[in-house]
């Protein structure tokens, strides 16, 4: 059978579906290079924000009619199956196979049922389950160069905006001595970078005897092989001094975070059940950056949160002002189902929200494109991950800070450790010249 997947969503969505092709390529089945030549089309579903879910909708029924005419297999994985559960299969009785992100492990199993004109339908989410221990393997042409590993998942946090305790269920971290494992095994294929991940990494191993996470990136950082480690996401409130003293010290750990605030204001923090204050992530930013000068800190930001006034707005303006993050992911306040903040009345206007948004990310904009500014002249080590998405006729890489720097090269520097001089500055990557590689792959 020829397979088709369609991912949307976050990097645990797309860690997922390298699960999922790696099951139905050890299974026997091929993956399609295009949806028109596919017998199954699974969807990987995000609903975060409304946005992500109304573009799935609008998706499936495109899908309706291509199944009208080819008769293909559909799948919906991820977290609107978890979310809508059997629900789902009404409102889309076309759908053949639906199942929860903690069940992707089951798969085989639900093209197999369908196969015999089965509905499989599996959305339990309790524990550890089978699909957090898969290991994808090397299923493509082209060697990774960077690999993805789940440490835990859930989160139990329960911040009033957020669906992911509904649709990924409560905390479940995975044994140290099983990732470390993985680990190896990538580093043996020839992987150079791993991200290490979770709904809340500083949470892992909470409760347990065995080690705790910044104990997990001393054992990493000891697997000779492996040159760069990252990890997403960290919540601000569970961010210890030490996790933030390992930035000063290990090897392998990139000088970058991704430590999402939401608002600079404590009065919406609050209404968010976000457990910090303003001051205390202020805090943590200055001993990260006094621990480590050239750590890059990226941070997420929700506009427009019901209650939220424009003096709250004008601290978080000023939150990003300071702080100047390198990165930011900011969107408009979306309701979600079952959450505690769906239920608030004081919502913004949506033109006013709208508003705030944009001159948050012109700011933003302006600070990111300074940041790769001062990169000029500057001559930086990059992990050159294959062709540019800009250009055939060039390469792309990371710096350590996750800065993303294009350069004209050969192609047999992909999968190295080159040095290039940046040579320019751009608003969302860097431009590099002169690479000469540093470490064999």
């Amino acid at each position: 059978m020829k397979y088709y997947i369609e991912n949307f969503g976050c990097q645990m969505n797309e860690h997922d579906m390298e699960k999922v092709n790696h099951l139905l390529h050890s299974a026997g089945h091929e993956q399609a290079p295009e949806m028109a030549k596919a017998d199954l089309v699974i969807v990987n579903t995000c609903c975060i924000r409304e946005k992500a879910e109304q573009k799935f909708y609008s998706r499936m029924g495109r899908l309706r009619a291509v199944k009208r005419r080819s008769g293909i297999m559909i799948g919906v994985t991820g977290c609107i199956a978890q979310l809508e559960k059997e629900t789902l299969i009404e409102r889309l009785p076309f759908v053949n196979f639906a199942l929860g992100p903690s069940n992707i492990d089951r798969v085989c199993e639900a093209v197999e049922a369908v196969s015999r004109k089965e509905v499989f339908l599996d959305f339990s989410s309790n524990g550890c389950t089978g699909s957090m221990y898969i290991r994808p393997g090397q299923t493509g042409k082209e060697k990774a160069v960077r690999a993805y590993v789940t440490i835990m998942k859930g989160c139990d946090n329960y911040c009033s905006y957020c669906i992911v305790p509904y649709v990924r269920g409560r905390e479940a971290s995975r044994e140290s001595g099983d990732i470390l494992e993985e680990i190896r095994e990538l580093a043996g294929r020839g992987i150079k970078e791993v991200i290490l991940l979770g709904q809340n990494v500083n949470s892992y191993n909470r409760g347990r005897e065995d080690m705790s996470f910044p104990e997990l990136l001393d054992a990493v950082d000891e697997i000779e092989d492996i040159e760069r480690v990252r990890f997403v996401t960290s919540h601000p409130k569970d961010l210890s001094p030490a996790l933030i003293e390992r930035f000063g010290r290990l090897r392998s750990l990139c000088e970058q975070i991704h430590l999402p605030f939401q608002s600079g204001s404590d009065t919406v923090l609050r209404l968010m059940n976000r457990g910090y204050t303003v001051r205390e992530y202020r805090a943590k930013v200055e001993l990260l950056k006094k621990t480590c000068p050239e750590i890059a800190i990226s941070s997420d930001c929700i506009v427009g949160f019901p209650g939220e006034e424009e003096t709250d707005f004008e601290e978080t303006m000023q939150l990003v002002e300071d702080v100047r993050f390198d990165g930011l992911f900011s969107f408009c306040f979306s309701p979600r189902k079952y959450t505690a903040a769906a239920g608030l009345s004081d919502r913004v206007p949506e033109e006013v929200s709208l508003e705030r948004l944009h001159r948050l990310q012109a700011v933003q904009k302006a600070i990111t494109q300074q940041g790769h500014q001062r990169l000029e002249g500057k001559r930086v080590e990059v992990l050159v991950e294959g062709v540019s998405k800009n250009s055939r006729d060039e390469l792309a890489g990371r710096t350590r800070s996750n800065s993303i720097v294009n350069f004209k090269g050969n192609r047999d520097l992909v999968g190295k450790l080159v040095e290039v001089d940046v040579v320019r500055g751009y608003a969302n990557s860097a431009r590099g010249a002169n690479p000469v590689q540093i470490k064999e792959a």
